[in-house]
């Protein structure tokens, strides 16, 4: 098994790996939100992979993708929070069924979080599944602790 970095080469692989994630999530996706979706995603990679948003692959010996993760790094006005500036979300952690519970979804959790400190990001956040939970908990995962601050969002779309 090979744990790497994806390149503008493994475009539509990212595509690809992101729909059979909305799958493994029962999410529905009409046709329609599908064409939209690829567009976007296609023009996404292009112009942010490896800059602000890298994707980890974990290949069998012949290149198919048997786990995969994600990162996003924001940057910041810095605080006592996030003191470099920087912090990062995890999306996009699969592994395909026929691979769970072999380890790999660790390995390429810790690939990410590797990867992320190179980056100099302060923390690093993601929204578990009941299936991932375990997992991010023993990686050192804390569940959010109510904070002098609520949490809040606007859906615009």
């Amino acid at each position: 098994m090979n744990v790497r970095m994806a390149n503008h080469n493994d475009i539509d692989k990212l595509i690809q790996v992101r729909f059979d994630y909305f799958a493994s999530e029962k999410w529905e996706v009409t046709d329609d939100m599908r064409g939209s979706i690829s567009a976007q995603l296609q023009q996404y990679y292009s112009k942010h992979l490896n800059l602000d948003f890298f994707a980890a692959l974990m290949e069998d010996d012949v290149g198919n993708v048997i786990s995969t993760a994600f990162l996003v790094i924001f940057e910041k006005p810095a605080n006592l929070s996030w003191p470099t500036g920087k912090t990062g979300m995890v999306l996009n952690v699969l592994t395909y069924p026929q691979y769970r519970k072999m380890g790999y979804a660790t390995k390429i959790m810790n690939f990410i979080i590797e990867e992320a400190k190179n980056h100099d990001v302060s923390y690093i956040e993601l929204s578990a599944s009941e299936l991932g939970k375990p997992l991010y908990k023993k990686l050192g995962f804390l569940e959010d602790i109510p904070s002098h601050t609520t949490h809040m969002k606007k859906t615009l779309i």
